[in-house]
């Protein structure tokens, strides 16, 4: 059977719980449509996507070849929104049709070869086309039955052939690629992620990308007494995130200076708390130039000796817009597990002059008094010294 009677190779996506969005469902499905659209411009294809009751259907040029379509295919799997992504053939809406593309699509699996026990998954969103769901499973069931002798088995099939009428045509797939879930990047807002070269921060702005936050990054560099490494490094991790959201920005302040000012201040122990402050504060002048909503940072309760309660509640205090952390109930462990499989372990695990190693005390404050902190800051003036880093920021474009 040639490509042509089979069909023309397309992408098909289901979403997620965007479907529970009620009278809102619009508005999320639009802009994953947008998003998805965006994540496509990276091929030099005149591909169609199509919204459809619960799916999403990219139609791609007549004659694109099957390592096109997986190549898109994989490439939307990074869309937060997304559940599952399979690559199908799209046929025409003809029993017979239906019969032999599934026939043609399952002959060189190695279950067959090997004769393994199969089941057909058939769902008609389309109620105008003849056979029922059943009676197209049974039809497709049958002759694969008959053609290559595999059994049926409807509980723990080691292949599953699925078939899907829609309006104008019939898709017919085997396996998915998992997406990402969550809600479309966007649809939640905008957020600034205070981003270190650490594994946290990359990880709780990806968590928040997939709750549809499109996030902008801030770093922060001990220039002029360290070197570049960390804006190098800071510029990787935004890069390998850049693929969930597309135009991410990175913004960096030269902060080596300030933190100068922290360590002569005399407050060695609250130094790590006052300088997180300073970083916040800072945060939040640049989120109020960009019409960003809130804060992110990698914060999780008790994981380093300074993250506790009292002390997080000292740096909420910093500032009046909401700061998010994704991360708060997580171990270690399970944060560099979500690391390694969103790709960032690897970069945020090599070495650099991270700003912070300029302010370690020996022993670093646990109970931090909001008191004691506003004094330090009005010794150096932190609100105005917040703006002055904020003029000073440099924005590093992918």
């Amino acid at each position: 059977m040639t490509m042509s009677a089979l069909g023309e190779p397309c992408v098909l996506l289901k979403l997620g719980e965007i479907v529970l969005k009620g009278k809102n469902r619009e508005l999320f499905e639009r802009r994953l449509v947008g998003n998805i659209r965006a994540a496509l411009k990276d091929f030099d294809l005149k591909t169609d996507v199509r919204q459809r009751h619960g799916v999403i259907a990219i139609f791609l040029p007549e004659g694109t070849s099957v390592e096109v379509a997986d190549q898109v295919a994989q490439r939307v799997t990074d869309v937060p929104g997304l559940v599952w992504i399979h690559r199908a053939w799209r046929v025409a809406k003809d029993p017979d049709t239906v019969v032999k593309a599934a026939l043609e699509l399952i002959k060189d699996r190695d279950e067959v070869k090997r004769g393994a026990k199969f089941a057909v998954r058939s769902r008609r969103r389309d109620k105008r086309f003849p056979l029922r769901s059943n009676e197209l499973d049974r039809l497709v069931g049958g002759t694969i039955n008959d053609t290559y002798g595999l059994p049926v088995d409807l509980k723990r099939p080691e292949l599953t052939v699925f078939i899907e009428v829609d309006r104008d045509e019939v898709f017919v797939f085997t396996d998915g690629l998992q997406g990402q879930g969550g809600l479309p990047v966007g649809s939640s807002g905008r957020a600034l992620v205070l981003m270190s070269g650490g594994i946290d921060s990359p990880v709780a702005a990806y968590r928040m990308m997939r709750r549809g936050l499109h996030v902008d990054f801030l770093h922060f560099s001990g220039i002029p007494f360290t070197t570049s490494e960390s804006i190098y490094k800071a510029y990787a991790l935004v890069r390998k995130l850049d693929r969930f959201q597309g135009r991410s920005r990175l913004w960096v302040v030269p902060f080596g200076k300030a933190q100068q000012s922290i360590r002569t201040s005399g407050q060695d122990r609250l130094a790590v708390i006052a300088q997180r402050r300073l970083m916040l504060k800072t945060a939040e002048e640049v989120a109020h130039r960009i019409r960003a909503g809130a804060l992110v940072t990698g914060d999780a309760l008790g994981q380093v000796s300074s993250q506790t309660l009292q002390n997080i509640t000292a740096q909420d205090n910093a500032v009046d817009l909401p700061i998010l952390r994704p991360l708060i109930g997580w171990d270690k462990t399970e944060i560099m597990a979500e690391a390694r499989r969103i790709g960032t372990l690897e970069i945020s695990e090599l070495p650099d002059e991270d700003c912070c190693t300029l302010l370690a005390p020996k022993r670093a404050e646990t109970r931090a008094k909001i008191e004691d902190l506003k004094l330090i800051e009005k010794r150096l003036d932190a609100e105005e010294l917040a703006v002055q880093l904020a003029d000073s920021i440099q924005e590093y474009t992918l």
